[in-house]
């Protein structure tokens, strides 16, 4: 069992960044793929980033050369960098984690994130 916290949603300007932290604990991130995840208001969950246990990642194209997920196993996070944040952006943000990235069975609270325009 891993258990997930979330930081740094918040509010920012259409052009800024935002760095968002999950910090596992109970089981070492190195165990899991991880992913970052969001659901806007009136949407269904979607998949922004993961990255698999050997370290490959992926993104959604919306967020392509934008976001970058990445972790930091000594000290059990994983990070989601987010660039050029859009309105479209704005959304609740999960962090997750499971043996592989297409089954996650560990979420965050989440966090929100809103880009104002």
């Amino acid at each position: 069992q891993v258990q997930l916290v979330e930081s740094g949603g918040g509010l920012v300007q259409a052009g800024g960044s935002l760095r968002l932290s999950c910090a596992a604990s109970g089981r070492t991130i190195s165990a899991y793929a991880m992913g970052w995840f969001r659901q806007a208001p009136g949407k269904d969950r979607e998949s922004v980033a993961r990255i698999s246990r050997g370290g490959f990642t992926n993104y959604a194209d919306s967020v392509k050369g934008r976001f970058t997920i990445s972790r930091d196993i000594a000290e059990n996070t994983v990070a989601l960098q987010m660039n050029s944040l859009k309105p479209e952006d704005t959304a609740v943000y999960y962090c997750a984690a499971g043996l592989t990235t297409t089954q996650m069975d560990y979420w965050a609270k989440g966090t929100l994130v809103t880009v104002s325009s």
